[in-house]
C-alpha cells in the first residue's frame, strides 16, 4: 500500500462510499461524513460539517493530506431547487474555495468532482471540455463557480465533469438506476426519458478511475469524467433489460417536456478521448452492469 494521504469529502454520498473501499486498498485515508455515517465507520473517518471552517481547518492541517477528493456536494439538481439558494452556494462554492486555499497553502492536490451540467445541453453530442458552458440549474451553476474558485486559486488541481453515475448503493443516497432495477424486477413499469443524452459511468468505475488519476500524478487538467457511450436513459434501461434479463416492455418512454419545472439539458453527452490520452481506460455500461449484478455494492 502506498504512504499517500487521501483526504475524502464526501463519504457517505453516492460516490463517495465507493471511493472509500477503492483508495483505502491502496493509500491511507480519511473519509468524512456529517448527517449520514453510510459505509465511513469502518474506515478511518470523521464526521464534520465541512461549512465549520476553523473545525475543517484542524482536520486539514491534523490529517496533513497529500491529495484531497472533494465529492461533498448537494449534488441533486431536484434537491437543490428546494433548498434556500444561500445554502447551497455554501456547500457548493464556500466549502470548496476553502479547501482549495488549504490545499494552496500546503502544497495539497485537489481533485474536484464536478458536472456535465455544466455543459450547454443544446451545441451536440460529445462534447469536449472546450464546449461552451451554460449551466441552467443552481446545481450546476454552484459547480462551475466551484470550478472557477479553484481555477484562480492555484494550478494543483484535477477538475472532473462527472457525468450521469449508475450503481447500487448500500447507503441513504440511492439513485435513479438502483430504483429502476428495483422496480423492473419488482415487474413494475419505468418512465424514462427518451430525449436526454448523457455518457453514464458506473459508481465501481468511477472510485477505480480516481484511484488511478492519482497515482498517475495530474494536475492542472479539466477533464471529462464519463462512459464511452453515448445513451437516453430509455436505451440505458434497454441495455439493463437485455444484460440482467428483465422485461423491457416494462419501459415507458416520455420525453423532457413532459415534466414541468423539470430544468431540462438535452444533450451533455461527453468526450472522454482526453481521459483515455492518460492511458485510462472505461468500461462499456453492458460489462459494467455485468459487474453490477454480479458485486452488487462496493466491489
Amino acid at each position: 500500500m502506498s504512504s499517500l494521504k487521501v483526504l475524502i469529502t464526501g463519504g457517505s454520498g453516492l460516490l463517495g462510499q465507493f471511493l472509500n473501499k477503492e483508495l483505502a486498498n491502496h493509500f491511507n485515508i480519511l473519509t468524512t461524513c456529517n448527517q449520514h455515517t453510510g459505509n465511513c465507520e469502518i474506515f478511518n473517518s470523521s464526521k464534520i460539517d465541512l461549512t465549520n471552517f476553523d473545525l475543517l481547518t484542524k482536520l486539514f492541517e491534523s490529517f496533513n493530506p497529500n491529495v484531497v477528493v472533494h465529492a461533498a456536494a448537494i449534488s441533486n439538481p431536484n434537491a437543490a431547487m428546494q433548498l434556500p439558494a444561500k445554502d447551497v452556494y455554501a456547500i457548493n462554492v464556500k466549502v470548496t474555495e476553502h479547501l482549495a486555499k488549504l490545499c494552496e497553502k500546503l502544497s495539497v492536490k485537489l481533485i474536484y468532482l464536478s458536472t456535465d451540467l455544466v455543459y450547454a445541453g443544446y451545441r451536440g453530442s460529445m462534447l469536449k471540455e472546450d464546449a461552451k458552458l451554460i449551466p441552467i440549474s443552481l446545481y450546476a451553476e454552484t459547480k462551475l463557480l466551484g470550478e472557477i474558485k479553484i481555477k484562480n486559486l492555484f494550478n494543483n488541481y484535477l477538475i472532473l465533469r462527472t457525468a450521469l453515475l449508475y450503481g447500487f448503493s448500500a447507503t441513504h443516497a440511492t439513485n435513479h438506476f438502483q430504483e429502476m432495477h428495483e422496480r423492473l424486477k419488482s415487474g413494475k413499469s419505468v418512465s424514462l426519458f427518451t430525449d436526454q443524452y448523457r455518457t453514464p459511468l458506473a459508481l465501481h468505475d468511477a472510485a477505480r478511475i480516481i484511484r488511478e488519476i492519482i497515482q498517475k500524478d495530474l494536475k492542472t487538467e479539466t477533464l471529462n469524467f464519463g462512459g464511452l457511450e453515448r445513451v437516453s436513459r430509455f436505451e440505458l434501461g434497454e441495455i439493463v433489460c437485455d444484460t440482467a434479463k428483465l422485461d423491457k416492455n416494462l419501459l415507458q418512454k416520455i420525453s423532457l417536456n413532459d415534466l414541468p419545472n423539470y430544468p431540462a439539458v438535452a444533450d451533455v453527452s461527453m468526450n472522454t478521448d482526453r481521459l483515455q490520452s492518460f492511458g485510462i481506460k472505461q468500461q462499456t455500461i453492458e460489462e459494467a452492469i455485468i459487474h453490477i449484478m454480479k458485486y452488487g455494492t462496493h466491489k
